[in-house]
């Protein structure tokens, strides 16, 4: 039986954690919390499984007392739970292992719970790199679930309007984030084709006609085709070309 301490400064939303954990098999509650200070204290002494953690609370928020509970020697996997998706990036540079958006449902709860013990969590922990270094994931919201896409999967970011479409492998999302901002940030992977688009490199097929007589990039595992502009299409063919040499290579 896994044990888990519940850290929420609103007594209903701990009431709420622990009705639905009653239900879930193979978890037990252990205590509660109402602040990050209570929580480290509680995870000393009741030596918890998993840590249920709201994020904005007084006295000390879910953040701060991640990093504390993560130098414990004996450190429990922690998943946040919160009504605000705007912690996300923070979140993941905790030890914490998922981050679950407020109203908590069972189904999600009990898959968090279940990933949060298993060898994959490892990933959850590197995914978002610290300092100028090029992520290994993108951050993004669906639904009420926070959602990490592997940056090696994302086949290409388009703009419109204020948002960037993320088309990667197994679908799309969208995200908040400038387009300047990831083609600096990824500039080694990625390629500028359009003002509103960048490829990755790796996923794109190659360069054909459009009906118009324009060009488009296609890609390997997507119908999909993007136009490229007259103003990079120069450097867009020279990519290509040492794409090809490297492959032929």
């Amino acid at each position: 039986m896994m044990k888990v301490l519940v850290v929420d400064d609103e007594p209903l939303a701990r009431e709420r954690l622990q009705r639905i954990l009653s239900d879930i098999e193979g978890y037990e509650w252990v205590g509660e919390a109402g602040n990050g200070k209570e929580a480290i204290q509680k995870t000393e002494t009741l030596e918890p499984d998993i840590v249920l953690m709201d994020i904005r609370m007084p006295v000390m928020d879910g953040l701060d007392a991640a990093h504390e509970i993560g130098e414990l020697q004996t450190r429990p996997a922690i998943i946040f739970t919160t009504a605000f998706s705007d912690h996300a990036l923070e979140a993941f540079d905790t030890p914490a292992e998922d981050y679950l958006l407020k109203p908590i449902r069972k189904e999600k709860l009990e898959k968090a719970l279940n990933s949060a013990v298993t060898p994959n969590k490892a990933q959850l922990r590197q995914a978002e790199q610290k300092d100028n270094e090029e992520r290994t994931h993108v951050c993004t919201t669906i639904g009420n679930t926070v959602k990490l896409i592997p940056v090696d999967s994302i086949l290409y970011f388009h703009a419109e309007h204020k948002y960037v479409t993320l088309r990667y492998s197994e679908g799309s999302a969208l995200i908040e984030e400038p387009l300047k901002k990831l083609e600096q940030e990824f500039s080694s992977s990625f390629l500028r084709i359009h003002r509103n688009a960048l490829v990755a490199i790796k996923h794109v097929a190659g360069m054909a006609r459009s009906k118009t007589n324009g060009n488009v990039i296609t890609f390997n595992d997507a119908d999909d085709v993007l136009e490229v502009s007259r103003r990079h299409l120069p450097l867009v063919r020279k990519a290509l070309r040492i794409k090809g040499e490297h492959q032929a290579g």
